[in-house]
């Protein structure tokens, strides 16, 4: 059976924001969610032992406002990942996504990541055991191969074990990772691009929802993998630029009446959340490390920057801070 692409379910996951460790936390979410009100966010991974050992709130707290929101979970071992899931249910994410596809030594050493990609179907039993354990969607993330994987089968294989465990939602990183010899930034850029693959992974599992990952800077681009695959996710780009996404309601969403953003009303509202959240003991630099690419290649955009970034840093940097950047962009 052919999936439907039109469902409501699946025009939600058209467009979505990769889970970036140390940039997606709760606040960049927040700072996104101003300027799309459908584009999918996920969390940083957030490791199986880090909720199985520590305080899970303090990785799984969240504001409201980020629906809909994935977590991403980082694990090897079954049932520590159905207790992640269990938790992200619990706590009201509308997606838990498995991670396949983090390349650094640090997730290496604990079994988890792109090494993965070597045991789809310890992979599989991964996502079984999460798929009993919740009732919301289980998702995979990957890469299109690892190390000497140059060829498109071995890609096909693994997304064809998985899936039989259930898993109907892919994301692919449409890069393969090496995992000895390149560092994490690394394998985001030297692996050349293959978005082949990806299209073809589509059209040989057209029942299974597949969205691509890997260098997608523009809707424009996005519209175009759209029409081989379900689904696209913009990383670093989005971080960098946010602006990107000021017309993804009305261009990838279709809400062709959909209000289209403008900048200062955004920061005037960020500025009001930061208030709150500063009085709720958030350090200023918290957030607005966050907001830096906001006036990207706008008119005082490098003043509204270096503001931010001197003296948001500084220890006990208040609300004034914020207003004295926001006036380096016009904000009256």
């Amino acid at each position: 059976m052919m999936s439907d692409s039109s469902s409501p379910e699946a025009v939600s996951r058209r467009l979505s924001i990769a889970p970036m460790l140390d940039w997606t936390d709760t606040q960049a979410r927040y700072f996104l969610r101003l300027i799309s009100r459908h584009v999918r966010l996920y969390t940083e991974m957030v490791t199986t032992g880090a909720l199985c050992h520590g305080d899970p709130a303090r990785h799984l707290d969240y504001f409201p406002e980020e629906h809909p929101l994935v977590l991403q979970l980082g694990g090897s071992d079954p049932h520590e990942l159905a207790h992640g899931a269990r938790l992200g249910e619990q706590w009201g994410y509308d997606e838990i996504n498995l991670n396949v596809g983090c390349p650094s030594d640090r997730v290496m050493s604990g079994r988890f990541g792109a090494c993965l990609m070597a045991e789809p179907e310890w992979v599989g039993a991964c996502v079984r055991a999460m798929r009993e354990a919740v009732s919301v969607p289980v998702s995979v993330k990957c890469r299109i191969g690892i190390d000497r994987q140059d060829t498109y089968e071995p890609l096909r294989d693994f997304v064809g074990t998985v899936s039989e465990a259930g898993c109907g939602l892919f994301v692919v990183h449409a890069r393969k990772a090496w995992l000895d010899g390149l560092s994490p930034k690394e394998n985001r850029d030297i692996p050349p691009l293959r978005y082949p693959y990806v299209y073809r992974l589509k059209e040989e599992f057209p029942h299974l929802h597949i969205s691509l990952n890997g260098g997608v800077r523009s809707l424009e681009e996005t519209r175009v993998h759209l029409e081989r695959v379900d689904g696209v996710m913009i990383g670093r780009e989005a971080y960098h630029n946010p602006w990107v996404l000021a017309q993804a309601d009305r261009e990838i969403f279709g809400e062709a009446e959909a209000p289209l953003p403008e900048r200062l009303d955004v920061l005037e509202r960020f500025i009001r959340h930061a208030e709150r959240q500063l009085a709720a003991g958030v350090p200023l630099h918290a957030m607005t490390r966050h907001i830096l690419g906001l006036f990207h290649e706008q008119p005082g955009a490098r003043r509204f920057r270096r503001i931010l970034s001197e003296q948001g840093a500084r220890r006990g940097a208040g609300l004034g801070v914020l207003i004295e950047a926001g006036r380096a962009v016009g904000l009256s």
